[in-house]
């Protein structure tokens, strides 16, 4: 039986979150309304969690010194990474010590750094991904382009909204590409990269798949546009046939399986390229997705909803889907620690349409800064709802 407490008091349940941006303030708004004291960390202050939490710290969460202190400190009852640049051997030892890392440490240490991950799925469990090859350094590079052709896609095995990753088409393309990787990474003291061939799928898919404790439950298939590996629009349900999606539903459970066996609890976002009928594993993240911030005006249990039941031991009986809908970010250009957003009304003033403005703090160059929400009659029809919110509403900087 779930128990939990009164914030501030001995009965209190608490939660620590790593990492404070966007998707951790949903979850800690999620946290608290089931009445869970939230302590949020990130390395800048003000972080758009840090302005709902209970309590906040500065600090590099890759300082593992630092990072075991506060949480020694604090002494949560969940620990949950919702960043990469987390120093996870800490985590491993924390759990080994009766600490409860969500979902696991081992699946948080695995999926923080594509090499884990990718030959676990590949070798590990015999699944379908694209040909791939890692490198570490300029010359072994070079070798795996032999292995891999052109075009591939490079990425830095550690990083995350696409920093440092390309699409790298001839010969010409290999000196810069490599030079943004090594600078694009979450950890600055390795240079090792995954080289991948370039798929030339039909469409992609996130696939938010929940470990709780009467199982495992999927939400409907996500469709998104990235571009530079960071997403612009998403939209659910993205229609595809019933066996590709059972397919699917297959891997996802699968992978997650593998990463913490029946004891992880939490929602996973699980990246998938479809071909003809053949589904290729890309990328899995244990934590909400950003691409799943759809499910905020999409479903009764947004992902950061089913996210916290999942932790905290709740059921998930069902999860209700409302119809066409899609999200479009908000992502302005320019320098400021003072962005004020404006035209609000106009971009509200068709029904069915929200926005979630994060909070943050400061923009430096190009920044998600929000993102405009949708429903309508059709897919088609609500992503151009929710790029008219998003693109009616004017930052001032």
């Amino acid at each position: 039986m779930s128990e939990i407490g009164t914030p501030f008091t001995i009965t209190a349940k608490r939660a620590l979150l790593c990492g404070s941006g966007e998707l951790g303030k949903e979850i800690v708004i999620e946290l608290q309304r089931l009445g869970v004291e939230v302590i949020a960390l990130d390395s800048y202050a003000n972080a758009p969690a840090m302005q709902v939490a209970d309590r906040s710290f500065v600090l590099n969460m890759l300082d593992p010194e630092a990072l075991r202190a506060v949480i020694e400190a604090e002494s949560p009852h969940f620990i949950i990474p919702e960043i990469e640049a987390i120093a996870t051997d800490v985590l491993v030892d924390l759990e080994k010590e009766g600490f409860r890392v969500i979902p696991t440490a081992r699946a948080t240490e695995l999926t923080m750094n594509r090499k884990g991950i990718r030959e676990l799925v590949s070798k590990g469990l015999g699944l379908k991904t694209s040909n791939y090859s890692f490198a570490h350094n300029y010359q072994s590079y070079l070798e795996a382009v032999g292995t891999v052709g052109f075009p591939h896609v490079l990425k830095p095995i550690m990083s995350s909204s696409g920093k440092g990753q390309s699409i790298v088409y001839d010969k010409e393309g290999i000196g810069s590409a490599w030079e943004f990787a090594q600078n694009g990474g979450r950890t600055k003291d390795s240079s090792e990269v995954i080289v991948e061939e370039l798929i030339d799928f039909d469409f992609e898919i996130t696939l938010l798949t929940i470990r709780h404790k009467d199982g495992v439950s999927f939400c409907e298939p996500i469709g998104h546009v990235q571009e530079s590996g960071d997403y612009q629009r998403s939209w659910q349900p993205h229609p595809m046939p019933q066996a590709v999606l059972e397919a699917a539903q297959h891997i996802a459970s699968s992978v997650t399986t593998a990463l913490c066996g029946s004891y992880g609890r939490g929602i996973f976002g699980v990246e998938l390229f479809v071909k003809d009928e053949n589904v290729f594993f890309n990328e899995v993240s244990p934590r909400p997705h950003d691409t799943g911030l759809v499910t905020l005006i999409s479903q009764d249990l947004s992902e950061f909803a089913l996210h916290v039941r999942a932790i905290l031991g709740l059921p998930i009986p069902n999860i209700n889907h409302y119809g066409p809908s899609a999200s479009a970010v908000i992502l302005p250009r320019g320098n400021s620690n003072e962005a004020e957003f404006t035209n609000l009304e106009k971009a509200l003033a068709e029904p069915d349409t929200q926005i979630r403005l994060f909070g943050k703090p400061m923009i430096k160059g190009k920044r998600r800064m929000g993102v405009g929400l949708a429903r309508g009659p059709s897919i088609e029809e609500a992503l151009q709802k929710a790029q008219a919110v998003a693109n009616t509403v004017k930052v001032r900087f």
